[in-house]
This record gives structure tokens, sequence and C-alpha cells, in this order.
């Protein structure tokens, strides 16, 4: 997830008739980001599709993420595609069961723009590291585009799907023209999770790789 290739957090945005679109990219930032820091947690199950440019779907699965601010992330895709992701803030670990192997990475500026951490990081600088559009559908929808400004981004375009104040839907799309689309459901915002609940437990067996970019 933590490369292009492994990109796990694209999501599917309601497509519905626009009402609207607003003419200001600053004030969009400031609306996405008081929906995002809103949430001091979000846990969700989630269904993932990946696509290639011509649509061809190359990849389904489904399982849960939980975040926490500051910093804390945990996401878990279910067998056969089985694997974890966790970050404390500081570092993200990458635990693949089938290749019994932990990849340990720094959580430095282009990972922490890995979109799902958009759910337990910082949004003062969202203006600085996106262009950012927004779209109103009907009375309750709310669709953000985000495009990088940094020409290293790991995807060319993101776009979240909100309805009243909820999100239910993110849309990747990477260099490549692949498209990662994640729906949410079961999504509980603001109850209590506790800091352990986004520790990875692993074997004592599993290989841990340090600083694998």
């Amino acid at each position: 997830m933590i490369k292009t290739g492994r990109a796990l957090l694209g999501s599917l945005a309601l497509l519905l008739m626009t009402t609207g679109v607003a003419t200001s990219a600053e004030s969009a930032a400031d609306r996405l980001a008081d929906a995002l820091s809103s949430y001091s947690t979000f846990q969700a199950g989630f269904t993932q599709v990946v696509a290639d440019e011509q649509g061809r779907v190359m990849q389904e699965s489904t399982g849960n993420l939980k975040a926490k601010r500051p910093g804390l992330f945990y996401w878990e895709t279910d067998p056969p595609a089985n694997q974890f992701i966790v970050s404390n803030g500081e570092t993200v670990e990458l635990y693949d069961p089938d290749l019994e192997q932990v990849t340990v990475q720094d959580l430095d500026e282009q990972v922490s723009t890995t979109p799902a951490l958009l759910l337990s990081g910082e949004t003062d600088s969202l203006a600085e590291t996106y262009d950012i559009s927004e779209e109103k559908y009907g009375d309750n929808t709310r669709e953000y585009t985000l495009l990088p400004r940094n020409e290293d981004s790991l995807f060319v375009s993101l776009t979240l799907t909100f309805y009243d104040g909820e999100l239910q839907a993110m849309r990747l799309e990477d260099s490549l023209s692949q498209r990662t689309e994640l729906e949410f459901g079961n999504v509980r915002i603001n109850e209590p999770v506790s800091d352990e609940a986004f520790e990875l437990d692993y074997p004592d067996t599993v290989d841990v790789i340090q600083g694998t970019e």
C-alpha cells in the first residue's frame, strides 16, 4: 500500500447529478479540513476494487480500518489477500502473513500523504499539499477532489465523498491510470478506541525489513 502498486486506499465516489460547484479552492480546503479534523476516531469496514486503465477489474477485496488522532492508523485486508498496515504516527509497518515479512518505513512526507492516513494525520496544511475542489450533490453529499502539488506523489488524483458529514467513499488514480475505489460500511465516528488496538501482532519468526522504500 505504501508503494503505488500496493495502493489499497482508493474508493468509489457517489455518482449523483451535481447541483453546484464551489468556486474557491481555499474554502474547499478549509471545509475538507474541518470535516476530517472533526473525526477523533474513525472505524469502518471497506470494499475495495482495483481496475486498470481500461476499467478491467484486477483485484477485489474487503477488510476493516481504524484511525485515531493524532497519528494512529490500522488497516487489515481480509484473506486471501491478507495484509496489515499500521502506523503509530512516526513509522508505518506493512505485514504480509503469506510472505512472513514485515516492512517498517519512516512516516516521511511522501508516505504521510497516503490517502487513508488523512484520517489520522494533520489537516492544517491540506491547501499547501493539494489543489482541492469541491462539488455538491443534492443537499447532503459533498465530494472533494485533491490533486497533489508534488510531482512525486503516490497518486495523481484523490476523491473523497461525504454524506451528511460522514466519509462514505474514496477514489484514487495513479500515474498509470490504475484506479482504486473504496466504499465504507458500518462507519463509526468518534467512538472510543484504545491505543492498543493499533499495535501490530506477528510471530517472532517473521522477517523484519527496516527502511525499505
